[in-house]
């Protein structure tokens, strides 16, 4: 991110996260607990087909165990590698693609337990918003009616009151009214990206997965996006999963950060624990590819070895130890437990045992 648009990033976090702990208190008053969503044990594994009779040879492990919570009101930082399960945890929670086993807990109710009628109430609850504003977007239909069609769908307002609500929805996305009539091939990348956090937006939902939101935008964008992301948090009281492998804007959006490597969490704690202390091999090492925007602070760079194993095909054990460089005999037949270290720092890893 360039010098200016941190700057904006940063001033703008500080009031997002003091604001945090407000949203926090007074939700958790009327709520049996302070945590909005708790993932236990998710596994979503992939059936891999071959053969003469296109049978079932194996399994992509693409979500391995993973558990995490997030308090209601903060943002959940999700990181890793391209190919680390991110994404698939994300829509696993969300119920858009079916989970293996483990649970899901959404203001303390199973998601996978919901039938068609509960389930259709939760969905004006949970939203997301995808990676791809270009491909996100249906081409053939109006803005306005991209951002109204699930509100009139599920009947969020009166019909009489429909077209102000949007014209709401759309002036806190800082998009003006007679973008309605226009199509998305007519509008930027952040334009298009804006339309997208309105779509989730104009449900009332109170917990938002964000797929990479500003992965395809431009830095000075970017910032823009984020900031807009924070305003619309401290006044709708969200919540965020936000999944990135961008590191710096991590740092500045998120309360908390887990760490996924191979389609489990190694890593999980408070934002300033996770960057000013990581603890596993696989934290260090990604942690330490992030540019210094000072050319005088040189950062010993951490080189991992090989390339990622498939998921389809994991290692035994501890998953990272193919490539990790404090690998210790037990590394390659034990699989570590996760280990508190306190203050709600949880890491996977033997050299803590």
């Amino acid at each position: 991110m360039s010098t200016k648009a941190t700057e904006t990033v940063s001033v703008n976090a500080a009031g997002a996260k003091m604001a945090t702990s407000t949203k926090t208190a007074a939700n958790t008053a009327n709520e049996k607990t302070d945590n909005i969503l708790e993932v236990s044990h998710l596994k979503k594994y992939f059936p891999i087909k071959g053969g003469f009779f296109g049978g079932v040879t194996g399994q992509v492990k693409a979500v391995d165990d993973v558990s995490f919570s997030i308090k209601r009101g903060t943002t959940m930082g999700l990181v890793g590698e391209s190919g680390c399960g991110k994404s698939t945890t994300g829509r696993s929670i969300l119920r858009l693609i079916g989970k293996t086993s483990g649970d899901v807990l959404f203001n303390g109710k199973e998601v996978y337990d919901a039938d068609r009628k509960e389930l259709r109430n939760l969905r004006t609850k949970m939203q997301i918003i995808f990676q791809d504003p270009y491909s996100s977007l249906s081409p053939r239909m109006p803005v306005g009616e991209i951002i109204g069609e699930a509100v009139r769908e599920h009947g969020i307002v009166p019909p009489e009151e429909y077209n102000d609500y949007l014209s709401k929805i759309m002036a806190d996305c800082g998009l003006m009214e007679y973008y309605k009539d226009r199509y998305p091939h007519e509008f930027s990348g952040g334009q298009r990206q804006r339309i997208c956090i309105a779509r989730a937006l104009a449900l009332n939902p109170e917990f938002i997965v964000c797929d990479e939101p500003v992965s395809a935008l431009d830095v000075s964008i970017q910032a823009q996006i984020i900031n807009l992301l924070w305003e619309l948090q401290e006044k709708r009281k969200l919540t965020y999963l936000f999944i990135s492998h961008d590191l710096s804007v991590v740092e500045h959006i998120s309360d908390t950060v887990g760490v996924m490597y191979l389609g489990g969490l190694v890593e999980t704690g408070s934002t300033s624990d996770i960057f000013d202390n990581p603890l596993h091999p696989y934290t260090q090492a990604l942690f330490s590819a992030i540019p210094m925007p000072d050319p005088d602070i040189k950062r010993d760079r951490i080189i991992l070895q090989g390339d990622i194993p498939s998921p389809a095909n994991p290692p035994v054990a501890c998953k990272f130890h193919t490539r990790c460089s404090k690998c210790m005999k037990i590394c390659k037949e034990v699989a570590p437990e996760t280990k508190d270290m306190g203050n709600g720092h949880f890491v996977r890893c033997h050299l803590y045992d």
